[in-house]
């Protein structure tokens, strides 16, 4: 994924550079007189930028402020709390299920994402993610391909398969996830999600619900 606005990005880090040499030259006691005055002091800011570098890579780039002039993707951490409506029909009865409870774990860091979704029958996991995004055309997304892995008790009527899934991300901050999902069961469905919280939960909360499918 693209993670940086490139021009915004060099100008800060030129503004964050001009700082830098400022201070360790007004630290160190050194005059900028020439050419070589300007290297020693510029080398001395290296360790400097670099702890710059680390702080952004790790705290800084979720930071509301640096949000959409520098960091161009939102910060999507935490579990997402939805539905999905699937396309599929069931053989026996013909019926589409009604909306099945989900949750997406997604656990973010400036340079990867991956996400996992779960039910009460069967946990997804991505292997490739990315965002999409596009000011001037207005496009906000989140995809990812994934692998999902049923239960063993629906192992007759759910097998393992893979698909993918793309999200529109909605709102500024933002409110919801909205998406669709193909797979190789030729199976489709939509998904909705708004945020629940910045915990990365590992099991399906009891208190969500169970799939609709469950007792039949």
């Amino acid at each position: 994924m693209r993670n940086l606005n490139s021009k915004p990005f060099a100008y800060l880090l030129f503004g964050a550079f001009a700082i830098c040499l400022i201070g360790v030259a007004l630290l160190a006691g050194h005059e900028i007189t020439d050419i070589k005055s300007a290297l020693i002091a510029s080398y001395k800011t290296i360790p400097v930028l670099l702890f710059l570098a680390w702080m952004f890579s790790i705290f800084a780039w979720k930071w509301k402020i640096l949000q959409g002039w520098i960091v161009p993707f939102p910060d999507l951490n935490g579990t997402w709390e939805g539905e999905i409506q699937t396309t599929w029909k069931n053989p026996e009865t013909g019926e589409v299920p009604g909306p099945i409870p989900v949750i997406l774990t997604i656990k973010q860091s400036f340079t990867k994402i991956s996400c996992v979704m779960r039910t009460t029958e069967m946990t997804s996991r991505s292997y490739l993610a990315g965002f999409w995004i596009d000011s001037d055309e207005q496009v906000r997304m989140l995809g990812y391909c994934y692998t999902s892995k049923p239960s063993t008790i629906v192992a007759e009527r759910s097998q393992p398969h893979d698909g993918t899934i793309i999200f529109e991300i909605v709102g500024s901050p933002v409110s919801k996830l909205r998406g669709t999902y193909w797979n190789g069961r030729k199976s489709t469905g939509d998904v909705t999600l708004t945020f629940k919280t910045k915990d990365h939960l590992d099991d399906y909360p009891d208190d969500l619900g169970e799939h609709p499918l469950a007792n039949q």
